[in-house]
This record gives structure tokens, sequence and C-alpha cells, in this order.
């Protein structure tokens, strides 16, 4: 049965033996950040390799917030990802997806017919509107503060507290269709937090046609070049707090922020779906069980019924404001920029509520576990469109964008390069700034076979190939804000019709005979050698 929400997540993590209750008092201000740090990197903890990540932790002294709650790295393992999703192992997920796509256009009735359980079972993830639930139990349009509920500063030069691990959702001015985001909001004060919307995001894309539907009301009946400037405004860097120059588009954007809800649900933020594809049926699907949805107090928006905590408010089109520093997962801070600034207008939550966070920095940490569960879940629909992959591995030290080692099914000359390009034309793949080709015999999630294999098949100049095109906007390395290069890496076995007309040598394998010998004496052997 799918998890009602973050406490009955919660109480589930307690009964596997997954959560750490911390009754020491801790400062929101770095304390809680770098003991989650040395817990998700098991420094100095006690925890054995074999269990990395260490315990979700659920702090309930928290100093200046008394009888606050805070949890944090509920994702932070392999066995917890898959708690969240209700697994035993996240290709299950996979399968599910697999099958879903795997369905064929119904030749005739009996095929129709045998299609509606199939059907019925879609139809049950579609979230669902309900009267009231239990975000609505303290409702405040005044007298609040965000500095109610204990927000950390995760790292000393970290420009404030910030949500790290909020719901955003926006609706699209232009087709009406709702989305949920995960995008860091930085506390200026009391009631006005920045908003950060990478160029690349769909919440993003929603302040660009706001930003372009109010253009073209002050314009008349077309966009000038100066909507456009405002259209593109996000991407300047210069500090203070300013409005768009000239004749700036006006009005402001409904958003609401839940924050606290069900795991399967968090998990869906963070997911590269296509822009048609709603966060609330993925989680419904994901749960098998819909989303229970209620309308906002003041916007017409919905949000988790059983969401922690509801901020409701507006970005205003006319207002930037400088974001960051944050000390970001490259290990390295994201530099200060213009972005959007969001106006809360109204706070719902439960009573006592559990305010969920997570920390993002050197890896390992939990975002990694989140982007592991990303590659594995998500492969099946990478196959669509590139169907000799045959896996892949993005390095959790490759922090998501930065590598992704891929295996591929070679049938003809040059496919590699083939696979290169397709991946850079896939969403949020599109980023990725080295991606590393291999023959399918090659295990991508063993870095040491990656490693001696790509190092004896590569000839440099042959071999790599460079583009240019958008990169992360957390690139620090790029020649420009957004825009740099990419590299390929073509690290399969060459073809004659490749131009390589040396023999190409055989790799040193034992024979399976003597294999099956020494498996025999195996057991006797490792006992003498004092190994078993």
């Amino acid at each position: 049965m799918a998890y009602e929400d973050l406490r009955d997540w919660i109480a589930a993590l307690e009964r596997a033996g997954e959560l750490k209750t911390i009754r020491t008092e801790v400062d929101p201000i770095l304390e809680i950040t770098e003991i989650t740090d040395r817990v998700s990197k098991n420094a100095g903890t006690g925890v054995p390799p074999a269990q990395p990540g260490g315990p979700a932790l659920l702090f309930k002294n928290v100093k200046g917030h008394p009888g606050a709650q805070v949890l944090i790295n509920q994702f932070g393992s392999a066995r917890r990802m898959n708690l969240a999703l209700e697994v035993d192992a996240l290709d299950q997920v996979a399968d599910r997806i697999r099958a879903f796509m795997d369905v064929k256009s119904p030749q005739g009735f009996l095929d129709k017919v045998k299609m509606l359980p199939m059907l019925a079972e879609m139809g049950k993830f579609f979230p669902r509107t309900v009267a009231t639930g239990p975000c609505k139990e303290v409702i405040k349009r005044d007298n609040f503060s965000l500095f109610d509920f204990p927000i950390l500063q995760c790292w000393p030069k970290d420009a404030g507290r910030f949500i790290t691990l909020p719901c955003v959702v926006s609706r699209d001015p232009r087709t009406g269709k709702r989305n949920v985001g995960m995008y860091r909001l930085q506390i200026y004060d009391e009631r006005t937090t920045g908003m950060h919307w990478q160029r690349q995001k769909q919440g993003a894309e929603h302040y660009r046609e706001a930003l372009r539907a109010a253009a073209q009301v002050d314009a008349g009946a077309s966009v000038p070049a100066r909507a456009s400037a405002a259209v593109d405004v996000m991407a300047r860097t210069s500090g203070g707090s300013v409005l768009i120059e000239g004749d700036r588009p006006r009005g402001k954007m409904e958003v609401a922020v839940a924050i606290g809800t069900d795991p399967a649900l968090t998990f869906s933020a963070i997911v590269p779906a296509p822009p048609d594809v709603e966060e609330y049926l993925i989680a419904g699907f994901l749960r098998q069980k819909p989303v229970e949805l209620v309308k906002c107090e003041t916007l017409d928006l919905e949000v988790p019924a059983a969401a922690e905590i509801v901020l409701e408010g507006h970005v205003h089109l006319d207002e930037l404001r400088t974001e960051g520093p944050f000390g970001d997962h490259t290990g390295y801070y994201s530099l200060e920029d213009l972005y959007p600034v969001f106006h809360v207008s109204c706070i719902t939550h439960r009573k006592n509520p559990i305010y969920s966070t997570t920390i993002v920095g050197k890896p390992p940490m939990e975002d990694g576990w989140m982007g592991k569960a990303v590659e594995r879940i998500f492969l099946p629909l990478m196959r669509l469109t590139i169907p000799e992959l045959v896996d892949i591995n993005l390095p959790v030290e490759g922090i998501f964008h930065n590598l992704m080692l891929v295996s591929i099914r070679k049938s003809y000359p040059g496919q590699a390069r083939k696979v290169m390009n397709a991946i850079w034309s896939l969403g949020q793949a599109m980023f990725t700034k080295c991606i590393i080709v291999v023959d399918e015999d090659v295990n991508v999630q063993d870095i040491g076979e990656v490693t001696l294999k790509v190092l004896n098949h590569i000839d440099p100049e042959r071999d790599i190939q460079f583009t240019l095109g958008p990169v992360d906007s957390l690139d620090h390395s790029s020649r420009l804000p957004n825009y740099g290069s990419k590299m390929g890496i073509d690290a399969t076995r060459k073809w004659p019709s490749e131009g390589f007309a040396r023999p190409w040598p055989d790799e040193i394998l034992m024979d399976e005979k003597t294999k099956a010998l020494v498996d025999s004496k195996w057991k006797a052997l490792t006992k003498e050698m004092g190994i078993d």
C-alpha cells in the first residue's frame, strides 16, 4: 500500500531500522549539515562500508524552534530508495514502465478487450481533488513568518537559509498544464524568497510564457524586441534587486510550494519527465495510488492534501533579485545570479508540522541516491529514442551532468557518435559534459572495467569529438553561462568500415572447462589459503 503521507513514511523508516531520532540540541545554521554530511559519508559513524549512506535522521530538538522536527537523509541509501518506491529493486519500476510502453495498438475487438485491465490500471494513477486535507489544519493569512520553520543554512558561504526539498507547483499560462518541480528557495525575509528557476526547467518556461503574454498585452498584438529581452533577462548577472527595465511586462504568476510530501511525490518532482506528463500522475504511477489534491486558499492551484506545509504566493513578472551563492551538488558554491522573487501571501500547514529538507555538496550525498534511481527508472524511456542502448551509468562523482557511461549494441560504423548526439538531444541529458560509449559486453556499472577498456580502445585524436551547445547552469567552467563545449568518446571496438585496418586483439579470458574445474575445487582451495 502507498504511503499516505510523510508521517506514514517516517513510521515505515522506523520499522525498517532506517531512522535515527536525535534529541541532542542542534542548530539549523550549519550544524545539521555537518552532522548529516558525516552520516551520509559514514565519516566516524561506525557504519560499515556495506551500508553506505547512513540512516535517515529526525531531529527533535532544533535550536530556536521549540517543538519543531526536521527530517533529512530520507532517500540517502539504495535500500531507502527502494523502500520509498515500495519495490525490492528499482528495476521493478523500470519493468512496469516498459510494460506500458510495450502495449501495441489493438487490431480487433478481442485485442481491445484484453487492454481493458491495463486501461483501468492507468486510470487509477490520475490525481483526484478532495474537499480538504491535513495541510489545512492551520491556515495563516496574516501574522506568519518563514522564520517560524527550522529552515537550514547549509554551508558557511551560503547567502542565507534555503528551502531545499520543495515541490513547487505552477501552471502553464498558455496550456493550463500543471508542473511540480524542485527549485531551491533562498529566504530573503519573513515573506519573500528567491525562486531558483534554472532556465531549462519547466517552472522557468511557465515564467517565460507569463512574460511573453504580459509583453504581448503591453505591445498590442505583437511581441516586440523588448519583450524578447525581458524573456531572456534571467541570464543577466548583476547584483542587487532590480526591475525589468523599459516597457516591462507587468503582472504576477501564481505559485504554490508544498514541503513534506509522501516520498513518491517528492521524488517525482526531480524526475526529467516530458513537459506534457504531469508529476502528480508520475507520483500516482510510482505509488500505485492517486495523489489527493486540495485547492489552495488564495490561488487557482492544487496542492497535495497531506503535505506538512504549503506556501501560497506569487512571482512578480517585473522583479528580479540576486540569489545565491549556494553550496551545490558540484562540491562548489554556485555563483549568485538574478532570479524571480516569490512573495508568500498565505501559509497552511498541519499541526506541529515536520520540516523535510536535504543538503547537497561533495558526493556521495542523499541526492546521489535519488539521481541513481532516476537513472535506473528512466532507462526504458531513453531506449524509445535510442533502441541500441544496453545500459547507462551516471557515476555520483560526475554529479549527474558531467559524465555518462553508455553501452550499446553496435550494428554499423559511426553508431557510437550517433548515440552521443541522440543523448545530447534528450531533455536534461543535453547538459551531459562527457559521454563515453562502449560495447555491450562492457559492464558500465564497473568503473574499473570501463577504465581498462576505454583506455585500451581509444586513439584520442580519432575517437574524441567535441561539440558546442547548452550546458548546465551550475557549470562554473564553461566559457559563458549556460553555453559551452561537450565531449564524446567512442570507446567501442573499431571496424574496418570505420577505417581501422589493423587486427583487433582478443581479450584475455579463461576457457570454461578450466573455470569449471577450479570451481569444483574452490571451497577446498580457499580453506587451505585461509580466505574462506
